[in-house]
């Protein structure tokens, strides 16, 4: 067992491992779940992200139900089906109800249960009784989590969902009768208790030597404590050394990721650290993910290679005087997280001010970085933010305000305790994206979106919005209505850009997303590589053993899009700010 994993030597029952996307989440928590089977340990590794890539790394099918890893006896993975969750929720909520509930009334409980926060609360279902006694028969559980805005969500809603059951036994919410969610309430404060202990979980922050993830890896850690959630510890992964000095590729990325650390905020300082050095190749399959926490792993040779000349390649600026050719339009980016999709979206919104376009820039990232990434006022370019907690508000005050005057005060009250459902948020996001949406018709709009499994959490929303609509107007008035999802589906209104890194899991992932998309009628427009190291003309040898893979990944790119592939060099400089947005361009 690597010893210089601290967190090995006396770990509690469960582990979580969260961070920003592409951090190396999957990769890290996969590698701790095998060294803990491999040490004599009955290990369960769950996946709580809708868009995990563990079935890629370990070569087995994910299920919603624990599967043996062949090649590591003792573990077993579970991957908590979003759709087989909401499922057998409806069912147990159906159920329930009795045979003395009418068809009309099974109904509407049904109609209640067909909405994207159904899917949530069951997903967290899945969760918390994993929290209690679901986990009994394992010595570890082990939690690979969504990126960190979706996680913080998923860990705050034991006690969200606590506070919204205490005392109350009335009504129905968007989840079906209280009743309903009233046989959970014992299940829910236990896992509640769970997370709070520090005997029996550790919250592990991944991150990158890199100022935004470390950043995030600071504020999760505050928002985390708040939570009750205090026994923490930091995990620096992908750590680059150079092998020789004359590469300037190399020398930039060391002297960067050595910043990055010196300059490491101050809330991660007290934490407990473990640096896992960058890997030759990526962490896919057992030999990979073992080698990943090897004390001494398999070393380059120092010496220097021949650079490979620059890749030819299309520019982001192509993409954005093609966008520009129109008067106006919805551009929403989009990926699996880390890969770059606010620094993607910021570039081409500046490149649209610079071709004299009117842009409205925004995000429906519950991380959103999009202040951070502009950091100033560029004239022609407005920028907003789909906030949750603003939005929630904003739709719970319309309710009342539209309500009020037709209420008692009894029932009144009996409103606004269901509005404290958790789930009255993802109704609230729904509606603002809807707006968002809708201003397209006039001008640029830039959206930002959240990572993968959050973005299709939203897309479902969409879909659902869609069909009720079409219900209700059923017949002549049908063709007069122009929902959300059909402005999607509008490829002269919709450009849809997928976001990638050139690595494995992110392609994969980035093409799952598109036969997500496409399944919805939705046919993304173009592909852009992020961050391309092949672009760079790298000589540095542990630089240049990743490039074969890097070659691989963009033929797999270009074999699913349409489009020309757009490619970003890596750059020394961060893209924060507008002129280094700009150089990104090319």
């Amino acid at each position: 067992m690597p010893a210089h994993i601290h967190l090995l030597d006396q770990p509690t029952k469960y582990l979580f491992f969260t961070g920003k996307g592409g951090v190396g989440k999957t990769s890290v928590s996969t590698a701790v779940s095998i060294a803990l089977a491999d040490a004599g340990k009955k290990v369960l590794l769950v996946s709580t992200d809708a868009a995990s890539n563990l079935d890629e790394m370990l070569g087995i099918e994910l299920r919603n139900q624990p599967v043996a890893v062949p090649g590591v006896p003792r573990l077993q993975v579970l991957n908590i089906d979003p759709d087989a969750a909401a499922v057998d929720y409806r069912a147990r909520v159906v159920q329930q109800m009795g045979p003395q509930a009418s068809d009309q009334d099974i109904a509407t409980v049904r109609e209640q249960l067909s909405g994207a926060c159904t899917t949530e609360i069951a997903t967290f279902d899945e969760f918390s009784n994993l929290l209690s006694h679901g986990g009994a028969a394992y010595d570890h559980v082990v939690f690979d989590t969504a990126p960190t805005g979706h996680t913080l969500r998923l860990l705050s809603l034991p006690k969200a969902w606590s506070g919204f059951l205490e005392g109350n036994d009335r009504g129905a919410s968007c989840l079906g009768p209280h009743s309903g969610l009233k046989m959970q309430e014992q299940l829910f404060n236990a896992a509640l208790a769970a997370l709070s202990d520090v005997t029996q979980t550790t919250v592990v922050l991944v991150a990158r030597p890199d100022k935004g993830a470390l950043d995030e890896a600071a504020r999760t850690s505050d928002e985390l404590r708040a939570l009750g959630l205090t026994n923490q510890r930091l995990v620096v992964n992908a750590v680059f050394h150079r092998t020789h000095a004359d590469d300037p590729i190399a020398a930039a990325i060391e002297a960067l990721g050595r910043k990055a650390l010196d300059e490491m905020p101050a809330a991660l300082r007290p934490l407990v650290a473990n640096h896992i050095p960058l890997r030759a190749v990526d962490s896919v399959g057992l030999p990979a993910l073992r080698g990943l926490l090897a004390a001494e792993p398999p070393r380059t040779t120092g010496a220097a290679t021949p650079a490979v000349p620059a890749m030819d390649h299309h520019k982001l600026s192509e993409l954005v005087a093609e966008l520009a050719q129109g008067e106006r339009g919805l551009i929403m980016v989009m990926g699996k997280g880390g890969v770059g999709k606010t620094t993607i979206a910021a570039a081409i919104a500046l490149g649209l001010v610079r071709h004299g376009k009117s842009v409205h820039l925004s995000t429906t990232d519950p991380a959103a970085h999009l202040t951070v990434t502009l950091n100033a006022d560029v004239p022609g370019l407005s920028v907003g933010r789909i906030d949750p907690k603003a939005e929630t508000q904003k739709y719970v005050d319309k309710i009342v305000t539209a309500r009020a005057a037709t209420l008692t005060e009894d029932e009144k009250a009996l409103l606004i305790e269901d509005l404290r459902s958790p789930c009255t948020e993802e109704v609230a996001v729904f509606h603002a994206f809807s707006h968002v949406v809708a201003q397209a018709r006039s001008s640029f709009v830039v959206l930002d979106t959240a990572p993968t499994g959050h973005s299709l959490l939203l897309m479902d929303a969409t879909g659902a919005y869609h069909r009720q609509m079409v219900r209700e107007f059923e017949g002549k008035a049908a063709a007069r209505i122009v929902t959300p999802l059909m402005r999607l589906q509008d490829a002269d209104y919709t450009r849809i850009i997928l976001v990638t890194l050139p690595e494995s899991t992110p392609v994969s992932q980035a093409a799952a997303l598109q036969d997500d998309l496409r399944r919805a009628q939705i046919e993304p427009f173009a592909w852009v590589v992020n961050k391309s190291l092949l672009a760079t003309g790298t000589a540095d040898p542990l630089l240049q053993a990743r490039l074969d893979s890097e070659r691989t990944q963009m033929e797999r790119v270009a074999a699913h899009t349409r489009h020309a592939v757009l490619v970003v060099p890596w750059t020394a400089q961060p893209p924060i700010g507008p002129s280094a947005l700009e150089a990104l361009l090319g």
